[in-house]
């Protein structure tokens, strides 16, 4: 896996490739190209080891640590400052909602999301899924890299 810099027309450009897998990402939108990052390190879990730390790490799940991590949890926030968060229906039927998510897929200024709940210092998949414009968002907070047992992915 390699992360790639390189300037053309004053425009940053990153390729990242992954697995043969080779993505170009403007940094034009920052927090598309975090979403689309944060996506293809789930869908390309490795377990290699780093220093880095924060929404950029390389990998998913600590420096140091044998487990092979599924999913970078996190968090949005709306541009009036508010923690964006999702409706979901539990196994009782019960509405609820939640402000914890995982990146499925990002296509042009959509990204849809598998919506997490927390229980015990748990994440779990609820299964249901949301499609957001990127426009509308204006800060992620990366939470903590884990396995989620139950994680059913969108095809």
């Amino acid at each position: 896996m390699g992360i790639y810099k390189h300037n053309f027309s004053n425009l940053e450009y990153f390729i990242l490739e992954i697995d043969k897998e080779v993505e170009i990402m403007s940094t034009n939108s920052c927090i598309k190209n975090l979403l689309k990052f944060i996506c293809l390190l789930q869908k390309n879990s490795l377990n290699t080891c780093s220093l880095d730390a924060g929404c950029t790490k390389p990998f998913l799940g600590p420096t140091i640590n044998n487990t092979c991590y599924n999913s970078r949890v996190i968090t949005l926030y709306k541009r009036n400052g508010e923690i964006f968060e999702a409706t979901y229906t539990d196994t009782n039927g019960n509405i609820n909602t939640s402000s914890l998510f995982r990146v499925s897929d990002v296509n042009d200024n959509c990204c849809t999301l598998l919506i997490l709940t927390n229980n015990d210092n748990e994440y779990s998949s609820t299964g249901q899924y949301i499609t957001i414009n990127i426009s509308c968002i204006c800060a992620i907070k990366c939470l903590e890299d884990v396995v989620i047992e139950n994680l059913c992915e969108r095809r």
